[in-house]
């Protein structure tokens, strides 16, 4: 297909920073044991390293999403790459968790920067017969940096220690900013001129925040007091967004929209149920099969392998055919997927791990990009902005609640807050096989939600 040279441009730098951010989680979660035990961490200190980066970027998501519309998604973009950039360097000199915990959260609102702005620019200059097969192609960028992330950050871990793998980010990151300076020209702004909704916004973030922090201190009593407060928040939040005249998220695009509303909720179902695998089988096979980071890194890039290959075709099939059966199929697949990894033993072999993963990888490539066309598709260019941030939402706080909800699980099976030994490598395997058991669930009620949303052709 023939493009200008804009939409080349565009479609370059949207790939490269759609590579960046899932590239950075995903070695940092097959280096946290070595992080855990250089600076003295418990697994829930540990799993802070990624909530604390879900919790910040889908806070921010939605405002920096419109101010994207409002002020320019290009000039968004650009300072998200640089705060991504100094969180990194922050991150590669902390020397306690406290530090580097900090590092990711402001990692995570240069990424809700960052991710509120990539597919709005991508979106702005292509047409919606080209969208899906252009939204598929980043998605692979996205599924490239899960693929590559695993072996490139065991690699790291091994040969250099886990600090080398937030110094290779800020290489990564210099290179987007260098590449959209040099190649981007232009700016998006479709809602400039309007205000935005700083009260809106400022509850928005607060009620997020509270009820994603007490997602992720569940069972505590304090975790249900911060979950409420939250909720209340969110329907003030509602509310306030009803009767302002700029509103920071357009309500009525749920009303208006069948296809917004149910595929954002099938979104945040899916995520829901997947964005845990690959923290569970990191430890898994690392503590239980006694595997290496390098090689652990080698197993779990084979589902990101299978969406980086899969996306752009299920992109191209979701422009001549209606998304909703494409993603729908996807999520069907993973049902099984997920099924299968509920019979996880100790001596589970290699050969029925690897095909697993390489089966959720087709299921999720054949949802993901799908759905993120019926999103983008369903809004007004005026609303862009608003549409990705509330996908990217969807997608942070579905990570979030499965972070969740394995959290609950470990404590359930008593093992949350402790450092994970041989003598407690049988309630490891149990809670896998629980919260596997859970996601599998979780995934079959999502194909109702995605078939839900009815014909978007």
């Amino acid at each position: 297909m023939n493009y200008t040279s804009l939409q080349r441009n565009v479609l370059l730098v949207a790939t490269l920073s759609s590579f960046l951010t899932p590239f950075m989680g995903s070695s940092v979660i097959v280096s946290l044991p070595r992080i855990g035990h250089d600076l003295s961490m418990n697994i829930i200190t540990l799993s802070w390293i990624s909530t604390a980066y879900q919790l910040a970027a889908a806070a921010f998501l939605v405002p920096f999403g419109r101010l994207s519309d409002i002020h320019g998604r290009k000039r968004i973009f650009l300072l998200g790459i640089l705060l991504d950039n100094l969180s990194s360097l922050l991150g590669a000199f902390s020397t306690s968790s406290g530090m580097l915990i900090v590092a990711r959260i402001f990692q995570g609102m240069g990424g809700a920067m960052i991710f509120g702005t990539s597919v709005t620019i991508l979106t702005s200059v292509f047409s919606p017969q080209q969208r899906g097969r252009v939204l598929g192609i980043t998605i692979a960028g996205v599924y490239t940096g899960l693929s590559t992330g695993p072996f490139v950050g065991g690699f790291l871990t091994g040969h250099l220690g886990w600090r080398s793998v937030f110094l290779a980010n800020v290489l990564i990151g210099i290179l987007i900013l260098v590449t959209t300076l040099w190649k981007l020209r232009g700016e998006w702004a479709d809602a400039r001129g309007e205000k935005f909704d700083l009260g809106g916004s400022l509850i928005y973030v607060a009620s997020l925040a509270s009820m994603m922090y007490g997602l992720s201190c569940v069972p505590a009593l304090h975790a249900f007091i911060l979950i409420m407060l939250g909720v209340a928040g969110i329907v003030c939040f509602i509310v306030w967004e009803m009767k302002v005249g700029s509103p920071v998220l357009e309500m009525r695009l749920f009303q208006r929209s069948r296809t917004f509303l149910f595929s954002n909720l099938a979104a945040l179902i899916n995520y829901s149920a997947t964005f845990a695998i690959t923290f569970l089988m990191s430890l898994y096979l690392q503590y239980i099969k006694g595997f290496s980071p390098q090689v652990t890194g080698l197993v779990l890039v084979s589902q990101p392998l299978m969406m980086a290959l899969f996306s752009p075709l299920a992109g191209r099939l979701s422009d001549r055919s209606d998304p909703r059966i494409v993603a729908s199929v996807g999520m069907a697949v993973m049902v099984v997927g997920l099924s299968f990894f509920v019979f996880l033993r100790e001596e589970t072999p290699l050969l029925y791990i690897i095909p697993n993963l390489m089966l959720l990888g087709l299921g999720f490539a054949l949802f993901s990009s799908p759905n993120a066309n019926a999103i983008m598709s369903s809004v007004d260019k005026k609303h862009f902005g608003v549409a990705s941030g509330m996908m990217g939402t969807m997608r942070l706080t579905g990570q979030m609640f499965s972070m969740g909800a394995v959290m609950v699980i470990f404590a359930v099976f008593h093992i949350a807050g402790v450092m994970i030994t041989p003598a407690y490598h049988a309630s490891l395997l149990q809670t896998t096989r629980t919260a596997f058991t859970v996601f599998a669930l979780f995934s079959f009620a999502g194909v109702f939600a995605s078939l839900a949303r009815g014909r978007t052709r």
